[in-house]
């Protein structure tokens, strides 16, 4: 496993990538670490200044990243008892590339919105 710091969530949010075969065949494994801003600060934030920057680079290198199964720190990120309900079925249903795709556009529209919410906010102050 390799860890790969991507910031934004937390300072140190990791998220860890590995290789693993099935059936003779490789597949890139991503276990992402949250992209999500729960009520979070992200203007003007004097605990932590550099929370967008670090969101915008994070999504980047996620994007980035070739992933064939995807897993996370919640499972509902990336449908766990969906998934696991099916895994007596061809194909395995953790092979979901897409998933990872429409998870980081769903977290980082998010984002953005919170985001530009905040800018608005800010300026009719």
């Amino acid at each position: 496993m390799t860890a790969l710091v991507t910031p934004g969530h937390t300072r140190g949010n990791t998220t860890w990538i590995m290789k693993v075969s099935e059936d003779g065949k490789q597949y890139n494994v991503v276990f992402a670490g949250s992209v999500s801003a729960p009520g979070y600060q992200l203007i003007e934030n004097k605990k932590y200044p550099e929370i967008v920057a670090d969101y915008r680079k994070t999504f980047e290198r996620l994007k980035a990243l070739p992933c064939d199964v995807f897993l996370s720190c919640h499972g509902h990120f990336f449908s766990l008892k969906e998934k696991s309900s099916r895994m007596n079925q061809k194909p395995n249903p953790f092979i979901d590339p897409q998933g990872y795709k429409s998870y980081l556009a769903r977290s980082e529209e998010s984002f953005n919105e919170q985001l530009e919410r905040q800018q608005k906010s800010k300026q009719g102050r």
